[in-house]
């Protein structure tokens, strides 16, 4: 199993945290608000523990789940803490009002985190795609994902298989910019025509 570190108490924090703990992972939550980051670690129970910010995350393997805003400030915060770690970032650079990407074409915030991260980090992309209330709920669920490092896919897909899903390469780092606006494309179909946020995008092989 994966050693993670979650830098992020909201609610993809717990729900990846919780599915993790469940597939016999370990985990460390990190948060600004170190008494939240204690009570997120408390309530997911087993392994999980609660690390400070800042400090050298102790997994191998990071989850940045914060908003998009956040995401490449604390990873340059950061700096060498991260260095051979496996970077994942699960954000969605929506714009205000989440009807376009706040990030021009040719990038992603992905592409920013490599920039930002040491260079014997690996930047993957994830989880972007799913709502956190759809992956709270343990549904089995396909998670697309990105990155230019094949072992570090490989890692991640292990991880991803731990949790009870089905990862899915789509491809080299370039990807994450199309992940993150298959995000958008999953908001527009909650706000009109699923009419709901509990559902999850899937691929299925003809029979």
């Amino acid at each position: 199993m994966s050693s993670i570190s979650i830098i992020g108490t909201g609610n993809m924090a717990r729900a990846i945290g919780t599915l993790a703990i469940a597939g016999g992972n370990t985990v460390e939550i990190i948060g600004r608000d170190h008494a939240k980051a204690v009570d997120l670690a408390r309530a997911l129970g087993g392994s999980a523990t609660a690390g400070e910010i800042g400090a050298v995350p102790g997994g191998d393997i990071v989850i940045v789940a914060l908003l998009y805003a956040d995401v490449v400030p604390v990873v340059a915060k950061y700096g060498d803490a991260l260095a051979g770690k496996i970077v994942v970032d699960i954000s969605n650079p929506f714009n205000s009002a989440a009807d376009g990407l706040a990030v021009p074409d040719g990038t992603s915030i992905a592409h920013e985190v490599a920039k930002a991260a040491p260079a014997s980090a690996s930047v993957v992309k994830a989880f972007n795609t799913i709502f956190g209330v759809v992956l709270a709920k343990g549904r089995p669920l396909d998670v697309f994902f990105a990155g230019d490092d094949a072992q570090a896919k490989a890692n991640v897909a292990e991880f991803i298989e731990s949790l009870g899903l089905r990862p899915l390469d789509v491809g080299g780092l370039s990807m994450a910019h199309w992940l993150e606006g298959t995000g958008l494309v999953v908001m527009g179909l909650a706000r009109h025509g699923m009419g709901s946020f509990d559902f999850a995008l899937g691929a299925t092989l003809p029979a």
